[in-house]
C-alpha cells in the first residue's frame, strides 16, 4: 500500500490499463518536478494528463495535497463534464478536484485533443510578468520562444464555464498563456513536453524581471532575428520537447524519492 506522507492509499494499478498507468507514473513525476524546480504553491494549482485510450477522460490531483507527496495512485480520473470515474479511497480526508482546475482543465482538453498534458502555475515570476503592460518580452533567447506567446485578461477566479470560451480563444493553437494579472498555462503533445515550457517559460520570467530590476536600458534584438528565432523552436523545426530530457528527469526523481511511482 503506498504511503505518501501519513496518506496510506490502496494501488490503482491494478484497476488500470497499462497505458493508462504510466500516464499516472509521468503526471506524478510532473507534479514533483515542478516543486522540486520550484514552481509549486502548496496545494493549490493543478496539472492534468489526457487518459490513453479514453475519449473525454484526464487525471487531476486531488485538491488537499501537495505536489511533493502526488503519486500515481493518488490521481484523479474525470470526464469533460466533471464526473469522477476513479479515485482512490482517501478515507476521511476525501479528496476530491478543485474546480478552478477542471474548468480550465476540461476546456483545453476538449477544444485541443492534440494536447495531452496541460500545466498551471502561480511562481512569483509568472505572476508578476502577468502584471506587467508589456507582458513578456523577448529579450533573451528563452523567451523569443515564446514571441507569440498568448494571453488572457483576468474574470476572476476561474469558477464559471462561461470563462472557457475566452480561455481557449485567446489560447489558440499555441503551447503557452499568460493569464493576466493571475499566472500562466502551459500544455504540451507529452508531460515531458509541457513540463520543458513550463521550465523554459519560468526562466524567460524570471530573467526579464532580474534584467528590469537593473533599471538599465534593455538591449532590443531585431524583428527578423526573433522571428527566425521563434522559428527555430517550432515543431516544424526541431524534434519535439521532452524527447530527451524527460528520461533524464525521471532519473533524477528516482534518485531523489521514487515514491512517485506508487
Amino acid at each position: 500500500m503506498p504511503e505518501s506522507d501519513g496518506l496510506r492509499l490502496r494501488s490503482m494499478r491494478a484497476l488500470c490499463s497499462a497505458a493508462e498507468w504510466q500516464a499516472r507514473v509521468d503526471l506524478a513525476a510532473c507534479y514533483r518536478l515542478v516543486e522540486l524546480y520550484g514552481m509549486s504553491d502548496m496545494m493549490a494549482n493543478h496539472i492534468s494528463a489526457r487518459v490513453p485510450g479514453e475519449p473525454g477522460a484526464f487525471l487531476i490531483n486531488a485538491y488537499g495535497m501537495l505536489y511533493e507527496e502526488i503519486t500515481a495512485s493518488s490521481l484523479i480520473k474525470v470526464d469533460h463534464d466533471g464526473r469522477i470515474l476513479s479515485t482512490p479511497d482517501f478515507g476521511p480526508l476525501n479528496y476530491g478536484v478543485n474546480k478552478a482546475g477542471f474548468v480550465i482543465h476540461s476546456a483545453v482538453h476538449a477544444a485541443r485533443p492534440e494536447v495531452d498534458c496541460v500545466i498551471h502555475v502561480h511562481t512569483s515570476a509568472s505572476m508578476a510578468v502577468s502584471c506587467l503592460e508589456c507582458g513578456l518580452l523577448p529579450i533573451t533567447q528563452t523567451a523569443m520562444r515564446f514571441l507569440k506567446i498568448g494571453y488572457h485578461d483576468y474574470c476572476g477566479v476561474v469558477l464559471n464555464v462561461a470563462e472557457q470560451e475566452s480561455l481557449i480563444r485567446d489560447l489558440g493553437g499555441g503551447e503557452a498563456l499568460i493569464l493576466r494579472n493571475h499566472g500562466a498555462l502551459v500544455v504540451g503533445r507529452t508531460i515531458g513536453e509541457a513540463f520543458n515550457w513550463t521550465h523554459r517559460l519560468e526562466l524567460a520570467c524570471r530573467s526579464q524581471l532580474a534584467a528590469m530590476a537593473c533599471n538599465a536600458k534593455l538591449v532590443p534584438v531585431p524583428l527578423p532575428v526573433l522571428e527566425e528565432t521563434w522559428s527555430n523552436y517550432q515543431p516544424q523545426t526541431r524534434r519535439a520537447y521532452g524527447v530527451m530530457e524527460w528520461p533524464a528527469l525521471l532519473r533524477k526523481l528516482d534518485r531523489i524519492d521514487p515514491s512517485y511511482r506508487n
